[in-house]
Formats: structure tokens, sequence, C-alpha cells
């Protein structure tokens, strides 16, 4: 093993140290600053760590391979317990100089004594390349105004140069190929056509796909206006700006849903007040079931359906008990078989009276759609292998293997006091319903140390993709005071469980109870309206009124709304615009129509501890379509050809104004209304035409002039195509880099 350190510090210089070690091939590496332990890992030694002098930026740590090697992850260990040097956010950056590293990672480390690995960003357009630095970038410790340190480091990859050589090759290929795109780039920008032409012809570098290069051709060669809104129509019509459509933020769009009938009145038949019922959607079909719930001073057992169609609610029952079926509960789970168009019932909630005089046996029922009967398939899930008698829990059907997953939920014991005994959880169950076998899969885990174990919780998150075979599991509680943000995913096929990075609590939701969460599959995004939460750092309670969303394949969360007003007085102007913020309410996803459906819950406000919610609303994201951001780019190419006509027809501009830009313009937008007006004022501040002893001035300077008209058009018309290119996706457009921004002085 091959050692070496430097160190540099001071305030003009970052504190660096660098280091010098073996990758070995699919296995992990580490060091530390003292050469006697560079292969180990001291959780328990204070000095076993590199701490910056300030927590003022720049500081880094700079690690050297002896050679290019492929680096897939890195691990961080830390301290044996909880310290506020550690990092809360940090950046780790690669490359095969120091000079030209390139972000592979942007995350954060939880404040505890586990080991933390990540994945490093190791392909660019699908192809492998190598590093031979990785710099660790410290932007955040979890003490306010506290250095950084980082305990311990491995890194994990390849350094077998057969295997690195040729990506090595591949890489530096695609370093040339990109400095000479660029140089294409600055020499069509500055209009050197001679230069473009050479260098292009010599180097059979391809700038950009040749739909983008006719696009230039027309826009800012020939200013072929028309042309250009054709190219546009049909880069549409190909789905081309689908990507950069899907990367800009929903708006939520909330109606509340009031039930009329036939004479326009509202309808009171619908579902009363009530928090912790139940709802699931059969989507085929479009009906929304609802299952009973507490109305504040009682648990109910009604029944109903909400035809989305007709707009009507319809009791199926008052009383399912009476029908057969289940008794008044509440916080109770149900879930759709859709193969059958069966609804299967589990689990309850019971007042501590009630459990000392009942016996506590987990019942489970089934409801069969077609035929309106229900069955009582089992007085006590537990006597079978299932799951004890639970409340808060969650349900998923998983129609390819038949199989409904249970997880988590509060446990019922027949004595229990909150101030005296630990409540308990329930772990991870299968229920076949074919063969009616319970299964249990994993157990509860509330340790520290072991990754593959699920810690069980209630009043979660839980979805199920059923393409990727995965259960997605998202916060919860455990105990009174015990609030989660965690996130993680297990595999239904191969029991691997994965924990997702979740550091920097701006960025992602609170960690909460009786969120609600729905998953769209086709999109990939995950989709949470907030429940009760709590905050970590302050200690306190609140219900947010927020929605967030979870892109699965980039990993990010990103906030859609939030609304933090509390007052009663506020909510009651907001009733037909927005639902108030609550928990133990409901929420079902339609993904055919891509519409979410709220019903119910508990508003929580002090003083009215039994008031409980009967309001119906959906929600509708809606993001810039196709059409609108076709009209947005129309509108920006009639602006240019616009302003080209002012100068040398003006009555031909005017016209053009009045017809085909004004058809453009969206008089709801007041930017665009307003730019319009000044459009049209800039008819009317064009310079006096030249006459007497100016005009052999104005002939001298003619072609002077000329060129220097060619060169604003020129340059106008390169804007706006630079403008258009964000919206192609980046492996079809020239680089978004420029030349000049890579000159240090």
């Amino acid at each position: 093993m091959d050692y070496q350190c430097a160190t540099t510090s001071s305030k003009d210089e970052p504190y660096e140290r660098l280091l010098t070690y073996t990758l070995h091939k699919w296995s992990s590496f580490s060091s530390n600053f003292h050469p006697s332990n560079i292969q180990f890992d001291h959780p328990c030694d204070q000095s076993s760590r590199w701490s910056s002098d300030s927590n003022y930026p720049p500081q880094y740590l700079m690690l050297k391979l002896p050679q290019p090697a492929v680096v897939t992850a890195i691990t961080f260990g830390k301290y044996e317990k909880t310290h506020v040097c550690n990092l809360r956010k940090f950046k780790v950056l690669g490359g095969l100089s120091e000079e030209t590293a390139i972000e592979l990672l942007c995350e954060g480390l939880k404040n505890d004594c586990r080991k933390e690995m990540f994945e490093l960003n190791h392909e660019l357009y699908g192809k492998e390349f190598p590093c031979r630095y990785i710099k660790i970038v410290p932007l955040m410790s979890w003490g306010p105004s506290f250095n950084f340190s980082i305990w311990h480091v491995s890194l994990h990859g390849i350094d077998d140069q057969t295997y690195v050589r040729p990506r090595l090759k591949w890489f530096n290929n695609f370093r040339e190929q990109e400095a000479i795109r660029l140089c294409l780039k600055h020499f069509r920008e500055k209009n050197y056509t001679e230069s473009f032409d050479a260098l292009e012809s010599q180097s059979k570098v391809v700038l950009e796909e040749p739909m983008i290069t006719n696009l230039h051709q027309a826009l800012v060669v020939k200013g072929d206006f028309d042309r250009v809104e054709n190219i546009l129509e049909n880069s549409a019509k190909d789905g081309l700006f689908h990507e950069y459509m899907n990367k800009k933020n929903y708006q939520a769009k909330w109606t509340r849903i009031i039930p009329l009938t036939e004479d326009g009145l509202e309808s009171c038949d619908r579902p009363g007040m009530r928090g912790g019922h139940q709802m699931c959607i059969d989507e085929e079909n479009q009906i929304i079931f609802l299952l009973g719930g507490w109305d504040g001073t009682k648990d109910l057992s009604d029944f109903w359906v909400y035809n989305i169609q007709i707009e009507r609610w319809h009791c199926i029952s008052e009383d399912t008990k009476a029908d057969g079926g289940p008794s008044a509960r509440s916080c109770h789970k149900i879930c759709f078989d859709s193969k059958r168009r069966h609804l299967y019932i589990l689990g309850r909630y019971l007042e501590s009276d009630d459990r000392r005089q009942l016996e506590l046996k987990s019942d489970l029922y089934r409801y069969e759609l077609d035929c309106g009967l229900w069955h009582h398939l089992t007085d006590d899930t537990a006597s079978t292998g299932g799951p004890y008698l639970i409340f808060d829990h969650q349900m998923q059907y998983d129609r390819i293997t038949d199989t409904i997953y249970v997880f988590g939920g509060r446990i019922l014991t027949s004595i229990h006091d909150d101030n005296t005994f630990d409540p308990s959880f329930s772990g991870l169950f299968s229920y076949h319903v074919e063969t009616k076998v319970w299964t249990k899969l994993k157990g509860d885990c509330s340790g520290t140390s072991i990754s593959d174990q699920l810690r069980a919780r209630s009043g979660h998150s839980m979805l199920i993709d059923g393409e990727k075979r995965l259960l997605y599991i998202l916060a919860g509680q455990r105990g009174k005071d015990n609030y989660l943000s965690d996130f993680s995913s297990y595999n239904i096929d191969t029991g691997e469980i994965n924990y997702f990075s979740s550091r920097n609590k701006k960025d992602i939701p609170s960690a909460g109870y009786t969120q609600r969460s729905t998953i769209d599959v086709t999109k990939q995004e995950i989709y949470v309206l907030a429940g009760l939460s709590k905050d970590k750092e302050r200690k306190d309670e609140s219900i947010p009124n927020a929605f967030w969303v979870y892109d699965i394949n980039s990993k990010k969360w990103s906030c859609i709304y939030k609304n933090e007003h509390t007052g009663l007085q506020y909510w009651n102007k907001m009733n037909n615009v927005e639902p108030q913020p609550r928990f133990a309410h409901q929420l079902v996803y339609d993904s055919t129509n891509k519409v979410h459906y709220l019903f119910g819950g508990n508003p929580g406000s002090s003083g009215t501890i039994k008031v409980r919610l009967d309001d119906f609303w959906k929600l509708k994201l809606e993001r810039t379509t196709v059409d609108d951001l076709l009209r947005q780019c129309k509108y920006e190419i009639r602006k240019l050809r616009y302003k080209e006509l002012i100068n040398d027809n003006p009555v031909e501009a005017l016209s053009f104004l009045q017809e085909r830009v004004y058809e453009l313009v969206d008089s709801s937008i007041e930017e665009e209304r307003e730019e319009f007006e000044a459009l049209a004022s800039s008819l009317f501040a064009l310079p006096s035409p030249v006459t007497g002893s100016d005009e052999e001035t104005s002939v001298n300077n003619d072609h002077a002039s000329k060129a220097s008209k060619l060169q604003r058009v020129y340059k106008a018309r390169t804007s706006v195509f630079n403008h258009l290119m964000l919206l192609y996706p980046p492996r079809m457009v020239q680089p978004k880099e420029n030349l000049t921004d890579l000159i240090n002085l």
C-alpha cells in the first residue's frame, strides 16, 4: 500500500489532504490520516478523523488514486455516537485531474453512528468513465458554526486496467470531441463560417442532430420564420419536448366536489363527517369505495361508493355487520383485488375499555363486488400465521402473484397504558389470495445496526410498484414522540431492502403520521399529501398543508405547494378553494385520468376535538402542455420577426403585430400583455430619416452600417436559437457550456 499526505492551510488556500492508495476490484478500501491506521476504521477514536480549520468554504478532502479506476460508490464511517461535526450535506466530485472533476454526488449524512454507503455517478451517456481524483467537499455540518469532520472513507469500484483502459480511451476521446464541439459552437455563434466549416470537415465531429442544424439554418442563417414554426410543430408532435416539460414543477389545482341532485340542489345522500376511514378505487369502472371511520364520538359501519362518471354517492350498506360484514371500525385498512374485483378488510382500533372486555382477535373479511356478498374469512389471522390485531397499518395487493402485503401497524393488547408500556408494532406479512396462506416475511427491527430488517411503525405509507416488484415504505410513527422520516423499498421477489437518502429536511416531507401517499407507476412518481407532522428541532406538532412529488428515476423530492395558514377564519374563506390542513384523512389516485380524490379527516383544531370533516375534493396536477409550450415558442419567433420588420417596413410590421403576433398573446398573463403594449410603442420610437448635411456622412458609413445591422440580426437570432435549445434533449443539441467560460483569469 502506497501512502502520501500533503497538507495546506491558510486563509487564502483550501485545507487539503492528498492521499494515495490502491483500489481493489469490486471491494472497498479505506484510509485515515495516520499511516499506521490507513486500513482501519476507528469509530471510538476522536483523533481518527480529518477536520477542517473552520466551517467556511473552500474546504475539501482530495483522494488521489495511483491509477485511473471506475469508482462506483463511497462509504462514510462515523464516530461511535452523534457528533456536531458530522456532515449534514456534502458533494463528491471526480475526474482525471483536480481541475476537471465533475459532480458525482450531492448528499448528506445522518447524525448517527451507522456507516452510510452512496452510489456515485460513474456514467456519461450510458458509458462508464474512470477517475484519478475523488474530491469530497463539505457544505454543512450538523452543529451550527462547527467545523467539518470526516471520520473514515471507503471507495468501491474497479481498478483492473484491462477493464479500465478501454473506458479511459473512450473517455479521452469523448473529452476531445466535446472540446471540438465547444469550438464549433463558438465559431458558429460568432459567425466565423470559414473556421466552422474547416474544423467540421477536418475533425468529422458532429455538433448536433441534423434536425437541429436545419432549425439553425432556417432561423439564424436564412430567417425563414415560417419554416422555423413548422420544425417546432413537428418537434412537438414527435415528443421531443416531453423531457423538458417533465422537469418542470407541477401546479396543484384543487376542486371541491359537491354532489348535486337531479334538480341541481346539494345532495344529502353522501357520507358524513369522519376520520380514520378507508377508501380505495376501482379505476377500470371509475368507482371509489369508502368504509367506516370515526365521527368524533363513535365508530361507523356504513359502506359507500362514489361513481366518478355521474358524480354521485350511493350507500351500499348502512350497517355492514348487519349484512354479514365487518363491525363498526376505524383505523382499519382496505385493499382492492383488481383481478377478481374483491375488497379485503383487516384491522381496527379499540378503546382501552373495549380492550379489557373483548377478546382481541384480528378478523379478515372479503367483499365480492359483482354479487354484493361479504365473506368472513377468519376470526383471528394471528392463529393462522398472520398479524395480531393491529391498526394504522398498510395493505397492498400484487396482481402478478395474487398476494396481499401487510406491513406495520400498532398491535393492540388487552391491558394497555401508554404511560407504562412501550407500544408493539407488527412486521411485514404476505397473504396469498388463492391458497389463503399467511407468511411472516419480516419482524419488527428497532435496532440501529441491522440493515436487512424493516423498522415497523404505524400511520405510515406503503405503495406497490408491481412492475419493479417493489414496496415503498415512507414515514410513520413509533411511539408518542417518535416521528419517522425515513424512506425505503422492499423487493417482494428477493427480499432486498434499500434505504433512500433523505438528509436535508427542507428538501423532503416532514417526519409525519397519517400522511397519505399514492404512486403512478407509468410516470414513476410518488405523491405525498401531508398529515400530522413533527419538527424534531422545535419539538412541536403541526398539520402542514403541503403536497410533495418524488421522482423515482432522479431520486428527487419537489414540494408542489405549501400553505402554512392555521387560522379558522382564513380557512373558512378558502372553503371552496383549497382543503384545510388535516390528518387521518384518505386519498386515492386514479392513474388513468391522473386525478387524486380526498375525503374527510381530522382538522386538529383546538377546542373542537370531536369535529371531523366531510368535504370531498379532487386534485389535478398540471404542467405546461405541449400546446402551451408551442404557443410560447411561436410567440418568441414572431416577436423576433416583428422587430426585424420595424426597420425595413414599419407598415408591414404594424400589420404583422396586429394579426400574427396578437393571436399568440395570452392576455391572462400580465407580463405578455404589457410586453405586447411595449412592442406596439416601439413603432413610434424609430430614428428620424437622414437629410441635409448628414447625407454625405450617411453614404460613407452605409457599408459599415449594413454590416453592423447584419451582425445585430445574427446575434439576436442566435439568442432565440439558444433559448429554443433548452427545450430539446441534451443529447440532440450543441453543448450548453461556452468556450469562453473555460478561461480562468
